[in-house]
């Protein structure tokens, strides 16, 4: 008798851990399902974000323009003042407003529109990568009669490359991509955060290319709230100014803020007097080769 309980127990016990190590077996395999599930969704929507919005090799503005400048733009300016400019003549009540890191479908319509609203033209220096899947968003910018110009293709930190050879494949490539959009070579360059150094700017003089930097900055970039936007440009603002403004962003940052500033900087740059003309017209240079 105690044989047979014996046996019963034993076998009881087999078909016991059998059933467990099966359901253990189901529940891992559902789970692995869910985990390859979870990891190609965020693949995916990794991929079709890199795909559809090219973002800035070299880092959002914030916190790169945090850094010490290579070279201050100033002295630039001093040791090449044929290519380099970083304002107009100061004895006429005219400025230049300039958009940075476009065309961002985000953004760029919205400072179209405040533009357009107040008949103003401006000068927007694009990255290639976006003028590439963009192009409708470029086309509108040169048939509302702004100027287009290059900020390299990808954004990179020319200084932090150290390479006349990514310098020339930047602008080249950008320069190729505008052509095929807008009709033209465009002559103006503006490079990321600002930063070159001699070598830099003798290259791209020999590329034939103006370095268009800025006087007055925006601080748009810091997403601070529009009226301190609009502070930071009216009150350093002078004749002859180039302003320094951004319509388009990295892949998470927000340029609503500029859209709604310059509601109040371009009237009331106006009231006081001021003329908005395009950076060639400022400077009275060319703006095609």
């Amino acid at each position: 008798m105690k044989d047979r309980i014996l046996k019963w127990l034993l076998v009881a016990g087999f078909l016991f851990c059998f059933h467990i190590t099966d359901i253990m077996t189901v529940y891992a395999n559902e789970e692995h399902l869910v985990n390859v599930s979870r990891q190609w969704s965020k693949e995916d929507i990794r991929d079709d974000s890199e795909a559809d919005f090219p973002d800035l090799k070299g880092g959002p503005e914030n916190p790169e323009r945090e850094r010490q400048q290579p070279v201050d733009l100033r002295i630039l300016q001093q040791r090449y003042p044929d290519i380099f400019f970083l304002q107009g003549p100061t004895d006429q009540k005219r400025v230049a407003l300039t958009f940075d890191d476009g065309p961002d479908p985000r953004f760029t319509n919205g400072v179209l529109d405040v533009l357009k609203q107040y008949n103003v033209p401006a000068t927007f220096f694009m990255l290639g990568s976006r003028a590439v899947a963009n192009p409708e968003i470029v086309k509108r910018v040169q048939n509302g009669g702004h100027i287009i110009g290059n900020h390299t293709y990808s954004h990179p930190n020319l200084v932090e490359e150290s390479d006349l050879k990514t310098l020339e494949r930047e602008v080249t490539r950008t320069e190729d991509a505008l052509n095929d959009i807008i009709g033209y070579r465009t002559k103006l360059f503006r490079p990321p955060y600002g930063f070159l150094y001699n070598e830099l700017v003798e290259k791209l003089g020999e590329m034939n290319y103006y370095v268009i930097a800025w006087s007055v900055d925006s601080l748009d970039w810091q997403e601070d709230p529009p009226e301190v936007i609009a502070s930071n440009v009216l009150d350093n603002i002078q004749p002859g100014a180039i302003i320094l403004m951004h319509d388009g962003a990295e892949s998470g940052g927000n340029r609503t803020n500029t859209i709604e500033s310059l509601r109040q900087i371009i009237p009331a740059l106006q009231e006081q007097g001021y003329e908005f003309v395009t950076v060639p017209e400022l400077l009275n240079i060319p703006f095609k080769k």
